[in-house]
């Protein structure tokens, strides 16, 4: 596993059908979007990147406004506590449902979150080997389930002097967040209707506090 993203998906339709409609970015409510996120920062387009790439360095955004979805790639969203997420970025949701997903593999780190259109936290669950469970806020979603109670096929695989401090693997319970939250994954199995993330085009900028 070597999937790596920070991103916030602001929604008023179902994630997955907008991405497979392929719509067109509106590039003009984007630079809109990403000046009212980052108001302290000059910012500087760059070349456009894709949803394919969801994990921009520090100091680099990536962002799309679609219909009924928008999307924000940026190290902001990589914290550990979802929950501790600018408040800028949750008021921007204005009625919306706002999601954050973040995984780095070379930790095996997971986080998530879900902000109601109303700007409450509905579900925030982070974790770590390194840290343990970070954050576990609200009740779990269906897809967490099974890992919750035990990966059966994660724990058929570790050896029997293996002290992973998890029952099931983050990146794994990673991945079924991506597939029920956003109807894709970045590692893992791929489905007929699956969106073509290459083809997701994300405007690129810049961002440098003034």
């Amino acid at each position: 596993m070597g999937a790596k993203d920070w991103m916030l998906m602001y929604a008023s339709d179902d994630v997955g059908k907008v991405l497979r409609a392929a719509p067109e970015i509106d590039r003009e409510a984007t630079a809109a979007l990403v000046a009212r996120l980052y108001p302290a920062h000059e910012i500087r387009p760059i070349a456009d990147g894709s949803l394919d790439y969801a994990n921009p360095p520090e100091g680099e955004v990536y962002a799309a406004v679609l219909p009924g979805l928008s999307i924000v790639c940026t190290w902001d969203a990589a914290g550990d506590a979802p929950t501790e997420l600018d408040p800028r970025f949750v008021r921007e949701a204005a009625g919306r449902t706002l999601y954050l997903h973040a995984m780095h593999s070379v930790v095996d780190f997971f986080a998530y979150a879900i902000w109601t259109p109303d700007g409450s936290v509905r579900r925030a669950f982070s974790l770590s080997p390194d840290s343990g469970v970070i954050e576990d806020v609200g009740t779990p979603l269906p897809f967490e389930e099974k890992y919750l109670a035990g990966d059966r096929e994660f724990l058929e695989s570790l050896d029997e002097d293996d002290e992973y401090p998890f029952r099931f693997h983050p990146l794994d319970l990673a991945e079924a967040a991506l597939r029920a939250l956003f109807g894709f994954n970045y590692e893992g199995l791929y489905q007929d209707d699956d969106p073509d993330l290459a083809a997701t085009v994300l405007a690129g900028y810049a961002v440098t506090p003034r």
